[in-house]
């Protein structure tokens, strides 16, 4: 994610030009303070690792390797998930624990970001050995790990039965402490808040939707009259059907997905969906009900064959997963994992309005080129907020033993994502840079101006 730090110095740059951004600090002072901002956004407080010793259930033992990096606590408490891949490495789990940072700055969260990893495929582990994993990651970051310090929540390949365990560990080991908010993303049994598993998926599709239907809708004269290429972009699609297509059909993927087929505000037709084996085509529209329902009944996985589709009575076209990227539609929506969209399929791409539910779905030279080309990107900062909002909410229910109904948790999800679009959405719409490079320049400048006043420039 080396655009990430691209970013973040490009997002500097044009405050360090702004006067009216912190002037107090002038001439030399004012360039030396910057450069202190480029080195304390760009690298983490503290990076830990260490390998967990599993004994296995067949009697050999390993060591796993495991990360939990915290890259700034200046606005609160360190806050991000837990990630299970065997794709994991120091250098993504660091990128992720900055994202989660300006994230959090973003959506006015009163959290610093963090990040955890743990290098294994779940699926190749019995459910005893995951949970002895997720008891020795505990053991190994107990110092670090708290309500008030750090608090972990799922990400790919964990969820809320992790999470429980993890939290059960945090118990052992702080008799007589609080323990209910060491983690959020746990069931609803052990304090977790309702609409928690549904919040990222269903906090990006508002985001669209709201840009979309909201704000485009109620601004039509004024982005008629802006020479914005996004604002033209956008324009286009207003009120026109909109050919959707979703890449990764996990928890993510799938629940909003099931939003845009259940919405009255636009109108949508998803045409395809993949996830790690296989793409369904429909030009008439998938049954995104009948796929949900499939999933669930089949650990996640998508129809592979004429067989399951027939007996589900799904009508679709099983294609290659790859495939999906390049499909003629007005939407993607990308729900997968990093590095989808890159140099060698940037020029394939058809889409005019991309959707980052995934972390770094799109690489920096493709985010570049599809910029160039007017293509309306809404990034995962902005875009895929949900699952730490709701993380919030719980963290707050927990603390005050007063929980929320699901409708509620809702529409304070929806309020809050409102609350950063109508602050994000006018500037974008009105000037050059990118929604990513609008949203960057947001984070940066509130956590730059904190640490200013708290001293931490000098």
């Amino acid at each position: 994610m080396q655009k990430q730090q691209t970013i973040i110095e490009e997002s500097l740059k044009a405050l360090m030009e702004d006067d009216t951004f912190l002037p107090d600090l002038q001439a030399q002072t004012r360039e030396q303070a910057f450069k202190s901002l480029v080195a304390l956004l760009s690298t983490p407080n503290h990076i830990h690792k260490s390998f967990l010793r599993i004994t296995l259930e067949n009697g050999r033992i390993v060591r796993i390797p495991s990360f939990r990096i915290q890259h700034s606590d200046t606005v609160g408490p360190y806050k991000g998930g837990i990630r299970f891949h065997e794709s994991v490495n120091e250098e993504e789990v660091a990128n992720l624990a900055k994202l989660m940072t300006l994230k959090n700055a973003l959506h006015e969260l009163p959290f610093g970001g963090g990040k955890g990893g743990v290098v294994i495929n779940p699926k190749e582990y019995s459910v005893k050995e995951l949970n002895l994993i997720c008891k020795q990651y505990v053991q190994y970051f107990n110092d670090i790990l708290g309500p008030d310090k750090d608090i972990p929540a799922p990400d790919v390949g964990t969820g809320e039965r992790e999470m429980d365990w993890m939290m059960g560990e945090y118990k052992s080991t702080h008799p007589g402490k609080p323990y209910r908010n060491s983690f959020t993303g746990k069931s609803i049994l052990n304090g977790g808040s309702l609409g928690r598993r549904e919040a990222t998926g269903k906090g990006v599709y508002y985001t669209f939707r709201y840009m979309m239907h909201n704000f485009v809708q109620e601004n039509k004269k004024w982005l008629r009259d802006s020479e914005n290429r996004f604002a033209h972009t956008a324009l286009d699609h207003a009120d026109k059907k909109l050919k959707m297509a979703v890449q990764g059909f996990g928890n993510l993927g799938s629940v909003a997905a099931l939003e845009a087929f259940q919405c009255n505000y636009l109108q949508n037709k998803i045409v395809a969906v993949s996830d790690h084996n296989v793409m369904l085509y429909n030009d008439d529209g998938l049954d995104i009900q009948g796929l949900v329902k499939f999933t669930k009944d089949n650990d996640g996985d998508l129809p592979t064959d004429k067989s399951q589709l027939e007996e589900h009575e799904i009508k679709a076209e099983i294609k290659e997963r790859d495939d999906l990227l390049e499909l003629d539609v007005d939407v993607l929506l990308l729900a997968a994992l990093e590095d989808q969209i890159h140099e060698d399929n940037m020029e394939d791409i058809k889409a005019r309005i991309i959707i980052e539910g995934a972390n770094g779905p799109i690489t920096e030279g493709a985010d570049k080129y599809l910029a160039d080309k007017g293509v309306l990107i809404v990034p995962d900062i902005l875009a895929n907020a949900g699952g730490v909002i709701v993380s919030y909410y719980e963290w707050v229910q927990g603390r005050e033993a007063q929980f929320m109904t699901e409708d509620e948790v809702y529409k304070r999800l929806f309020d809050k994502m409102k609350t950063t679009m109508d602050t994000i959405l006018p500037q974008f719409f009105g000037d050059p840079f990118p929604l990513r490079q609008n949203s960057y320049i947001h984070s940066v400048k509130k956590l730059s101006t904190i640490m200013y006043r708290q001293g931490k420039l000098y």
